[in-house]
């Protein structure tokens, strides 16, 4: 995924900001499923006949997962979103099914994480981090999702959050 003009001030405690390099749209997140259920998966990539690249720019920032304690802050997708979204919905069905990861019926929401509150944030961390999130202007940033990857963790999750274990470039 490149990443033009995103520009994050400093974060507040107990935010870790992503690096370039973990920025990603996810297609289906697979969960704790092990490594030759998640290459099985990844087998069927190229079947998914709407993956190909997107150009795209960003709505706004908002906090996603449980909604008293969120985890994620994740920048929106605008431009890019209908086609983001139509390989979401082609793709992570399948993708999960081949994994024997658990369905999921969510309507596809094109977002990118691009920072983590921590577990151990207190509330008024929390609060604000997620002032510190809604402030971001994203308006002048753009990105370019040329490929599909597989990720895993990293092994050095100080520096780095993912690892890429395959990748694929996407057809424009």
């Amino acid at each position: 995924m490149q990443v033009e003009a995103l520009l994050i001030p400093p974060a507040p405690p107990r935010v870790r900001v992503f690096t370039e390099d973990d920025l990603h749209v996810t297609l289906g997140f697979l969960g704790p499923v092990e490594a030759p259920e998640a290459l099985a998966a990844w087998q069927t990539i190229d079947r998914f006949q709407s993956l190909s690249r997107v150009d795209g720019t960003f709505r706004c920032v908002r906090p996603l997962g449980h909604r008293r304690k969120p985890s994620a802050l994740s920048a929106l997708i605008q431009e890019g979103a209908p086609a983001l979204s139509s390989m979401i919905s082609e793709a992570r069905a399948p993708l999960l099914e081949a994994a024997g990861a658990p369905p999921d019926d969510r309507s596809p929401s094109p977002h990118m994480t691009i920072a983590r509150i921590q577990r151990r944030a207190s509330a008024a961390e929390r609060r604000h981090a997620l002032e510190w999130a809604e402030a971001l202007d994203l308006s002048r940033a753009r990105f370019t999702a040329s490929e599909v990857a597989l990720y895993t963790w990293s092994s050095d999750r100080q520096s780095q959050l993912f690892r890429i274990v395959e990748r694929r470039a996407l057809a424009s």
